[in-house]
């Protein structure tokens, strides 16, 4: 669990790859009536995340992972009702800046969500304006949402579909947020890999397939 030292901390439901319906019964028994907002690092069915959003009344913010169906306004399995797509995006929630980097390393032709190391870094300066206009502003990026992890932490290495992506380092060297969440990797019981590692300013934790966090408000 991710804890500060500040006595003040919130708590963030956070979930990734993988369903656990587990999780509907205990939002009906009050097990989640503390957490203030629900994150999603992709990879997980639109309905589940409406259902959740629907439970616990209070935000979800989510990036698309390199499963999650093609964007299309038109579809209507392309967007999760009554929840937010961080993709690309600054937003100020419950008095936190979060910003979100969706997909994943390329490994197949033509897929949805996926980029190769250059495609994904030219997404990430898409996204670096708004991170310096908030730096200039005087307010750090407290929490990056991703579905891939950063490239030598947490991932498989430089091949395969679970490399992790060059940009995220570059947003984490640029922004310095406080915490990074991602998903992806995906950690079973018998795993001997960490599931948090610090890196530079940032606390980058795994969190697959959920975890209740506590964050620091600062």
């Amino acid at each position: 669990m991710i804890r500060g030292t500040i006595p003040f901390t919130m708590k963030i439901l956070a979930i990734s790859d993988l369903v656990i319906e587990r999780l509907y019964a205990l939002a009906t028994q009050g097990h989640f009536r503390d957490v203030s907002l629900v994150i999603s690092c992709g990879d997980l069915p639109y309905n589940y995340l409406e259902n959740l959003v629907s439970l616990l009344n209070v935000p979800l913010y989510y990036v698309p992972g390199n499963h999650d169906p093609e964007h299309d306004p038109h579809r209507r399995d392309a967007h999760a009702e009554g929840c937010i797509n961080l993709d690309l995006r600054l937003a100020r929630d419950t008095g936190l800046v979060l910003a979100g980097f969706g997909g994943s390393v390329r490994y197949k032709p033509g897929a949805e969500n996926q980029y190769t190391q250059g495609e994904a870094t030219a997404r990430a300066l898409r996204l670096l304006p708004s991170l310096l206009w908030n730096r200039l502003r005087g307010r750090r990026l407290d929490l990056l949402i991703s579905h891939s992890p950063p490239s030598g932490v947490h991932d498989s290495g430089t091949d395969g579909a679970h490399a992790g992506l060059k940009a995220i380092n570059l947003i984490l060297r640029w922004a310095r947020p406080r915490y990074h969440l991602h998903g992806h990797m995906h950690l079973y019981r018998g795993n001997l890999e960490p599931n948090e590692t610090r890196y530079m300013d940032t606390l980058v934790a795994n969190i697959f397939p959920y975890k209740m966090i506590e964050i620091e408000h600062v």
